[in-house]
């Protein structure tokens, strides 16, 4: 059951990822000033698959146990808002709407990660990675929005 779950869960984190393939960064962001910081190109799409990979594991051992309705719920609002923030950002060229986008994604990806700690250690554990990345996102996001 475990398996079924996590390619399920997988699935649907994948097509998230998916939209960096219908908006891709092109001219627009390269244009842009960015901090010193930033990440370079070819690290979004690997720390992206390792993070959808943990998100879909954490996911289907949560889904396993009895009461994870809300978890589950938080669950579907930050794969929701990760799926947004890619259109908004790129697709939109908008930094602004984006920032709003990656501020809530922040709050789910928090609260997503408490709901599954409190039903399962290592789910919760699973989801501290991804929590890190969307706060480098999120500076990285203002970041570009204070600097353009």
């Amino acid at each position: 059951m475990f398996w079924i779950l996590f390619f399920t869960f997988l699935a649907a984190a994948m097509a998230a990822g998916a939209t960096g393939t219908f908006f891709q960064p092109g001219t627009w962001y390269e244009g842009l000033n960015k901090p010193a910081w930033v990440p370079p190109n070819w690290a979004f799409p690997v720390v992206w698959t390792t993070l959808y990979i943990f998100m879909a594991v954490a996911a289907a051992r949560v889904a396993m146990l009895p009461g994870v309705g809300f978890a589950l719920a938080l669950w579907a609002l930050q794969i929701a808002l990760n799926t947004l923030w890619t259109p908004v950002f790129f697709g939109l060229q908008d930094p602004q709407r984006g920032m709003v986008v990656v501020a809530l994604l922040w709050l789910a990806v928090a609260a997503t990660l408490v709901a599954f700690w409190r039903h399962d250690m290592i789910a919760g554990l699973l989801f501290v990675p991804y929590l890190v990345w969307v706060t480098v996102a999120s500076a990285l996001n203002l970041a570009v929005l204070r600097m353009n």
